[in-house]
């Protein structure tokens, strides 16, 4: 089970980047946009489901590799990055550009966390507070992109 654990939290080992790990872990994510996107189109509750159970197993699995990693958020854990990938393709076309968008504006938001990110990473232990500033900040990115897009 730790193996497992090891191998989620940190992407397949994107999370032992010597540089950035959190955008490597994002950027492994970054094929997950247009392919939940495009499961959106053809069902909303289907990638909505299927980004739920992405959202659980990154807090089971965050919380589990802190212990492993025996440090709060440790920089290795990048499956929170994955779960706010896969929350901002809910509202984005199923485009690779698209997908650069929410790169960058996800890995933004990610640092600067805007309310109620920054709480949840402050105020949110285990899991739940590695994950939920992420999917905050995924959701932000994924309203923010498809804003772009349609004005652009």
């Amino acid at each position: 089970m730790r193996t497992l654990v090891i191998v989620l939290a940190t992407a397949g080992g994107a999370g032992y980047a010597p540089v950035a790990p959190g955008t490597v872990g994002a950027l492994v994510a970054l094929p997950l946009v247009p392919w939940i996107a495009a499961l959106r189109a053809q069902s909303w509750s289907l990638a909505t489901g299927l980004v739920l159970v992405i959202v659980v197993v990154a807090i089971w699995v965050a919380g589990r590799a802190e212990a492993i990693f025996g440090q709060v958020d440790h920089s290795r854990i990048v499956v929170d990055e994955v779960a706010g990938i896969a929350a901002a393709a809910l509202f984005v076309p199923a485009t690779w550009v698209a997908a650069g968008i929410v790169f960058v504006v996800f890995r933004v938001f990610d640092v600067v966390k805007p309310f109620p990110a920054g709480a949840i990473d402050r105020g949110v232990h285990g899991g739940l507070g590695v994950v939920g500033d992420d999917v905050v900040a995924g959701v932000y990115a994924g309203v923010v992109t498809r804003v772009l897009l349609e004005v652009l």
